[in-house]
């Protein structure tokens, strides 16, 4: 299946097993490490349509400025939230993997198996 993605933390244990999980299926991902590329609008927009979650739901709160920014603050925009992940990528929340079926936050890495 070379129409797979995974937006890809290497630092990150949940990202790795989610991508050795999909190895392991016989799945080789494009592997996108999202937080040297950075995102773009477009693609964080179909993103949380593939997922069919509020950007909210891909948010990353640990560690990250979440809180301080405002972004968990439930009157806070889908595009409030994709406007900050923009500019700081670290606050999308990995893995992300998206098939044809879709896309999804694959946390646990199991996640991903309902993808393929």
């Amino acid at each position: 299946m070379s129409d797979v993605v995974i937006y890809h933390n290497p630092a990150c244990g949940t990202s790795r097993n989610t991508l050795a999980l999909l190895r392991e299926k016989g799945v080789e991902p494009q592997v996108v490490e999202y937080l040297k590329q950075g995102w773009t609008r477009e693609q964080l927009q179909a993103l949380v349509k593939a997922a069919g979650v509020p950007a909210r739901e891909l948010l990353r709160i640990k560690g990250t400025r979440a809180d301080e920014l405002g972004l968990t603050d439930p009157a806070a925009s889908d595009e409030a939230v994709i406007a900050a992940m923009i500019l700081d990528p670290a606050l999308v929340n990995r893995p992300i993997v998206v098939t044809p079926k879709g896309a999804a936050l694959c946390r646990p890495a199991e996640l991903a198996l309902g993808l393929l």
